[in-house]
This record gives structure tokens, C-alpha cells and sequence, in this order.
């Protein structure tokens, strides 16, 4: 019930509005504005979601860490040819083998600090671009909205993430094909493979920090970035194919849902963890022929053997075929799956379980902001009353 001293004061309040200051309204009219923002702000990140590029940075490095070991496997059939020549390659079955028998286990977890590290980069520019990327593309360019915009956005900020992922990925992959010192001492054709300048392929890389002052001592940014050029040539179209994926799947499933259980209610983690494999199992099985020739590129560092990125394709085709373009699809596809799948559920679950506390604590923050503003504005009414 509303009192009569409240309506005194309410009215007072009114009187002393009208009769305050110019300066004393714009005051107030400022600190409305000001509230207002903050609510504003509280409620919704607009385009940029910084919260996603920390959630992705997270969960890509997670990802990687629990995959390396077949990332390992995949790489080191991948250039078996520049290696120990054409002939009499390993099967899956025989590379692991090898690997256990020359390396340990050791040889499985080569290279995985550079891994981490360019895992770190992508995976916060790829989740954290995507978010702020469709908000941009679907209220600028509603053309470009659905599927397109999650392609684009994908391909953004994979393509951002390069600058750090490109050197990683070159460090990373030398040091998993290398093994330890003793195997990498002992490979037949290595000291056949020149580089430009006519010295040996490259030095053993004791870690990553060793690695990356030894190449760019040796061979400077070039080396760093040795295939950079065909990294995004894999990476652009298949980190836009894998969000469109994934997204379409969510459509797809939340149709499902909608049409069959109605009054289910799936947990998001759970569904990140399977469109996430799906998508990321097809996306990396159409790219496979990109991913043998960054491979080749990267591992042989500048030498004379691939004069360029078309000629590497020409001379994998001509002197391999079909087969040697899809060289290392299966393991590519068993790495791919359960780290897109671990990657997508440790997003959905950071979602999940932070987001909305976030939100929650900004919310009850503007509100508070905006308690105190109207209870300053209050008593300054009473004061002006008085």
C-alpha cells in the first residue's frame, strides 16, 4: 500500500526535477545514459564475444593434447616419400609399429608444446571470429546469412589464426617426423634432400623454443612459414566446411527434435561432442589432398624438390596417384573426429557452465549500477526539496 509520506515524496521529487538546474538535469540525464549502457552492455556483447575466443582457445588446445599421438602417425605417412623415397611405404598398422618399436612413447608425443601453442591461437581466432563474424555478416549483409555466413566466418578466423598456427605447424611437424635423435640420425635419404643453399635438410630439434631460433637462424621467416600459402589452401576451406557442418547439423537435429521429442532435452555437451565428430571427420576427409601437400611442403622445409605449391600437386599426382593424394586420410579422419568432437563439447560446455553465470553477475552488476544511480538521483530530489 502506497503511503501518504510517499506521495509527498514522489511529488516532491517531481517539483524538484522541474525546478532543479539546467546543469543538475543534464547531470541526470547523464547518468541515465550512462546506466543505460551499462545495462546494454550487460546484456548482450554485440560482435565481439570475447568470452568465445577464451572458451576456444581452451578447448582447441584440449583437442590437440589428447590427439597428438595420431596427429604424430599422420604426419610421418604423409612424408614418408620425401623421407625414405617412394617405395615400400608403411601402412597405418606398420607406422605405429615403427614408431613403438624405434621411438617408444616419447615419439608419439614429439612436437606437442608447438602443437598446444598453435592450437592456443587458432582455436581462440576460430570460435572467437565465428561468434563475431555471423553477428556481423547476418545484420550487415542478410544475403550472405545461414550457411554462407558460417562459412565465411570460419574461414576468417582459421585464416587469422595462421600467423601464429603456420610456424607452429612447421616446428611441430618437423619434430614429429624426426622422432628421437637416434632414429632421426638414421634415416636413409634425409642427407640426399638439399636445401637451396646446398646444406643438409635440417638439424635435430631438441624442443620448441631450439627449433624455431635454429630454422629461423637457417632459413629465416621463409622457413618459418615454409607452405603457408598451401596451409590456408586446406585450412580456409576446411575450417569454413567444418562450422558449416556443424551448424547444419544443428539445424538438422534441432528439427529432429522438434519433429519426433518435442520434450526432450538433449545436453548441449553431448551434442557438441557427436555433430562436432561429424563434421569435423567429413570436412577432413574432402581436404585430405590439400593436408599431403602442406605436409610435404613443410616437412622438406625450402629444398628443390616441390618448386611450388601446384608443382607439388602435379608431382604427387603424376608419381602416386589418387592414392598418393589421399595418403594419411584414415588416419586424418580417426584424428579429426574425436578432436572436433572434444573441441566442440568442451565449447559447448564452457558455454554452458560460465556464459550464463557471466551474464548473471553483469546483469545483477548493471542493476545494482542502476539501483545506486536512482537512489542518488532520490536523494538528490529530497536535498533539492529541502
Amino acid at each position: 500500500m502506497v503511503s501518504k509520506l510517499d506521495i509527498l515524496i514522489n511529488a516532491g521529487e517531481l517539483r524538484a526535477a522541474q525546478a532543479r538546474p539546467l546543469h543538475f538535469q543534464m547531470a541526470a540525464n547523464s547518468s541515465t545514459s550512462t546506466n543505460d549502457r551499462a545495462l546494454s552492455t550487460a546484456t548482450s556483447n554485440h560482435f565481439f564475444e570475447w568470452r568465445e575466443f577464451l572458451w576456444g582457445a581452451i578447448a582447441g588446445a584440449f583437442g590437440e593434447g589428447m590427439m597428438h599421438p595420431i596427429d604424430t602417425i599422420k604426419t610421418r605417412i604423409q612424408s614418408q616419400a620425401i623421407l625414405y623415397g617412394s617405395q615400400n611405404q608403411k601402412s597405418l598398422l606398420q607406422m605405429v609399429q615403427s614408431v613403438w618399436k624405434i621411438d617408444g612413447l616419447r615419439g608419439f608425443y614429439r612436437g606437442i608444446a608447438p602443437g598446444i601453442t598453435g592450437s592456443l591461437a587458432t582455436g581462440a581466432t576460430y570460435f572467437g571470429v565465428i561468434e563475431s563474424s555471423k553477428k556481423w555478416i547476418e545484420e550487415t549483409h542478410p544475403s550472405l546469412g545461414g550457411h554462407w555466413a558460417h562459412f565465411i566466418a570460419g574461414a576468417v578466423g582459421d585464416t587469422l589464426g595462421s600467423f601464429v598456427y603456420v610456424p607452429c605447424e612447421v616446428m611441430k611437424q618437423r619434430m614429429q617426423v624426426q622422432g628421437t635423435r637416434s632414429s632421426w640420425s638414421s634415416l636413409p635419404m634425409k642427407n640426399n634432400i638439399s636445401m637451396n643453399h646446398g646444406g643438409q635438410m635440417y638439424g635435430y630439434y631438441s624442443g620448441m623454443f631450439q627449433a624455431g631460433r635454429s630454422i629461423l637462424k637457417e632459413q629465416g621467416l621463409r622457413g618459418l612459414y615454409a607452405g603457408y600459402w598451401s596451409t590456408l589452401a586446406r585450412d580456409v576451406p576446411f575450417a569454413g566446411l567444418m562450422v558449416m557442418f556443424y551448424e547444419a547439423l544443428k539445424d538438422f537435429t534441432e528439427y529432429g527434435k522438434q519433429r519426433w521429442m518435442p520434450n526432450s532435452d538433449v545436453n548441449s555437451s553431448l551434442e557438441g561432442l557427436v555433430l562436432g565428430g561429424l563434421a569435423g571427420g567429413i570436412s577432413a576427409y574432402l581436404t585430405t589432398p590439400l593436408d599431403v601437400v602442406k605436409t610435404r611442403m613443410q616437412v622438406q622445409g625450402s629444398t628443390l624438390r616441390y618448386n611450388s605449391w601446384l608443382d607439388a600437386v602435379r608431382t604427387i599426382w603424376r608419381s602416386e596417384g589418387t592414392k598418393g593424394m589421399f595418403r594419411g586420410s584414415i588416419p586424418r579422419i580417426t584424428w579429426y573426429i574425436p578432436a572436433s568432437a572434444l573441441t566442440f563439447m568442451a565449447v559447448e560446455f564452457l558455454r554452458d557452465h560460465f556464459n550464463e553465470r557471466l551474464d548473471d553477475e553483469s546483469k545483477i552488476e548493471a542493476a545494482t549500477l542502476s539501483g545506486d544511480s536512482k537512489g542518488t538521483m532520490r536523494e538528490a530530489a529530497l536535498t533539492a526539496r529541502d
